[in-house]
Parts: C-alpha cells; sequence; structure tokens
C-alpha cells in the first residue's frame, strides 16, 4: 500500500500517476529495470567501460554490486573470472554539482522564520554535500545574487560558509525570483564548465516564500531558461503567496510547497534525499573484453529483486590484446560532442534523472500532477 500525506510532493507524468493509484489496490506495476546508457568508451589494451542510469518505475536504483550485472558479447555470457568486471567510483568519469537558491527578501531575513530556514539549508547542505559538490547563493530584490558558499571538494566546507546565513541582511526588501533563477543556472552551467570530466550533471533547488515581485526580468524569460536547461531543478515553496502554478513552473523536475517554516527542514529533506537517490543510480561498469578483432555488441543485464534490465553498446576489438586492467577503464569523450548528444537526451525527458515535467492544467497543456498539502510527507506500506 502507497500512503501519501499532506504536502507533497515530486510531480510525474499521467501514466506515473495512474501507478501509483493502482498500487492503492494492487502489488506494484509494470515490473522490470530501466537502464539508460549515458556513456561508453572501448580503448587498447581490451578495456571497455559503460557509464549507465538504473531505475524501476521512475524511481531510482542504487547500491547494485558488480556481480548484480551479467556481460554479454554478441549473446554469448562473458566469464566474471575472464572480464573481471567491476563498478568503478563513477566521480572519475562524472560530476553532480547542487546550487541550493535561498530567498532572503525581507519576509524571510526580517522574520521570525530565519533561524528555521538556516537550520534547514545546513541539513539540505550536509546531506547531498556526501554525494555531491555544493553551493549556497541567496537573492533578495536585487539585480545579482549573493554567494553564501561555493563549490568546494567538501560539505564540511560548505556548511561553514553557512553561517552568514542565519545572520543575513536583505538589502532590498523586494523579490527578485525570476532573476535569480536565471542567474542561478548560470552559475551552475560556469561552475560544471570549469570541471575536468567529461559528464556533468547539476541541480538547481529554490526556496522561495513568494513570487516575483521586482520585475527584473519578465516571468516567460524565466520560465524559457528553465524549460531549456539540461538541468534538474526542484522548488520549496512557504506560504500562500506562491501558487502551484508559479512552482510547477520552476521546479520542473519536482516541487513541494509547505505552508509554515516550520516544515522547511521536512521539505529539504524530501528534496534531498531525492537528489542522493538519483546521483547513486549512475554505474560505471568496467571490464576486460576477452575479444581480440572485429566489431562486437556487448549487452549488459541488470537484475535487482527479481527485476531485469538491458543495455546494448557496439565496440570495435581490433587490436585488442592482454595486459587490461578494468580498475582503469577506457576514457570517455572530452571533446564535448557527447556531452551535447547527452544534455540533448535529458531535454527531451529521455533521461531519467529529470522527472517529467508538470505544469498548471490548460487547454494547451493538459498535465496531471500529484499534490497533498500539509507537511510534506509521504508514507508507503504494503
Amino acid at each position: 500500500m502507497l500512503e501519501m500525506k499532506e504536502t507533497l510532493v515530486m510531480t510525474h507524468s499521467l501514466g506515473f500517476l495512474v501507478c501509483v493509484t493502482l498500487s492503492l489496490t494492487a502489488a506494484g506495476c509494470g515490473a522490470g529495470l530501466k537502464m539508460t546508457r549515458i556513456e561508453a568508451a572501448s580503448n587498447k589494451p581490451s578495456n571497455v567501460a559503460v557509464f549507465f542510469a538504473v531505475d524501476r518505475e521512475k524511481e531510482p536504483v542504487s547500491d547494485l554490486l558488480a556481480s548484480d550485472f551479467h556481460i554479454y558479447e554478441d549473446d554469448r555470457l562473458v566469464s566474471v573470472d575472464e572480464s573481471r568486471q567491476t563498478i568503478v567510483n563513477p566521480q572519475i568519469a562524472s560530476a553532480h554539482y547542487t546550487l541550493l537558491l535561498v530567498d532572503m527578501s525581507a519576509s524571510v531575513s526580517a522574520s521570525d522564520q530565519m533561524h528555521d530556514i538556516a537550520a534547514a539549508a545546513i541539513q539540505f547542505v550536509g546531506q547531498v554535500g556526501k554525494q555531491q559538490r555544493v553551493a549556497v547563493y541567496a537573492f533578495d530584490g536585487s539585480k545579482n545574487l549573493y554567494e553564501i558558499s561555493a563549490f568546494t571538494p567538501t560539505e564540511q566546507q560548505t556548511a561553514q560558509g553557512l553561517n552568514s546565513l542565519d545572520s543575513f541582511q536583505s538589502r532590498d526588501p523586494s523579490t527578485n525570483l525570476n532573476g535569480a533563477v536565471v542567474q542561478a543556472l548560470g552559475e551552475l552551467d560556469k561552475s560544471l564548465r570549469a570541471t575536468d570530466v567529461p559528464l556533468r550533471f547539476g541541480t538547481l533547488v529554490v526556496f522561495t516564500d513568494g513570487t516575483d515581485r521586482a520585475n527584473r526580468v519578465p516571468l516567460q524569460e524565466m520560465i524559457d531558461a528553465v524549460e531549456a536547461s539540461p538541468h534538474a531543478v526542484y522548488a520549496i515553496g512557504v506560504g500562500n503567496e506562491i501558487d502551484d502554478s508559479t512552482l510547477s513552473r520552476v521546479g520542473k523536475s519536482g516541487y513541494i510547497r509547505v505552508e509554515d517554516s516550520s516544515a522547511s527542514a521536512a521539505a529539504f529533506n524530501e528534496i534531498g534525499d531525492r537528489i542522493v537517490r538519483f546521483t547513486q543510480r549512475y554505474y560505471l561498469l568496467s571490464y576486460c573484453s576477452p575479444a581480440r578483432a572485429g566489431k562486437h555488441k556487448v549487452s549488459i543485464e541488470a537484475i535487482s529483486d527479481g527485476d531485469k534490465g538491458k543495455l546494448d553498446y557496439d565496440f570495435d576489438a581490433n587490436g585488442f590484446g592482454p595486459g587490461c586492467d578494468p580498475n582503469k577503464p577506457a576514457p570517455f569523450d572530452t571533446t564535448g560532442k557527447t556531452r551535447k548528444s547527452r544534455e540533448r537526451l535529458m531535454a527531451t525527458g529521455d533521461e531519467p534523472e529529470r522527472a517529467p515535467r508538470t505544469a498548471p492544467r490548460s487547454e494547451t497543456r493538459p498535465e496531471t500532477k500529484a499534490k497533498v498539502e500539509g507537511k510534506a510527507e509521504v508514507k508507503a506500506g504494503n
């Protein structure tokens, strides 16, 4: 049984909502794993590496071991002893950055909500910072963002920069929400471009207690920037000034609205947990191919709790020979070509890291969203 209680949540496509509805009276729907290939490469002496994501019903599957995967070449099972297949730390090939954007307009910074919000932000940084690099920026009615804590190697360093958040003083009491979102996406892009790994994933989390009042940037410009971005974008709204229509446009990957700041910690925790789980769904599987010449198709099969999934990759083994070390995977393309292809994949919604988009119901965009109001809590049972 699945119980949704009070305020949620992550928005999903109509198909997923049907699955949730049926699960109230039936066990499961649509068993099976979805494996999405992000990148693959082969290199001499005989290394083959595949970077992919594993999901079950649009939910991430984490904690799989090398033994949970079967490798086939041309439909013939490759011996584990021969291939020495291993899961390599994906950080050698990928970077995951999350930017937390916090509303510090006068309605927040001059209120008794400030301590609760700062504490929730610190908790969020500690939670997500174990898996990713996290930066925190603030905004009010001013034209530019305020850097609270930049992207740093450890969550401890990031948390240290948050000490100033609790005592933040607004320079402009208005709310430049639209401009802040556009700038934050730009900061996320810039930081990711500066990394030296070929695969780059960004997430923006926006916390606000109101709609845009400054009118520095038109609403449609902000919406266009969010829609065009390859990054996941989540939104947390507090109070009744900002409505679900606006939140759903900002938080294209999901949003939560709570009634007051006392529930902020739960909302941040819900979003943080989702980000962490989606980070852990990525795997870099490396192995030594027994092939020594010719073109071949490798198929990787994942098995988890009785469910299976598979992906394929074609490679050329000409020139392959002994001396392979699976702990040194074949390098991925760093020219930017494959990165652009990955971003196009994400932009179409095929890349499962981005939950399906949700917009306000209208005659032109008839979509459905899950929302229950209250404390941002989801409970699951049998």
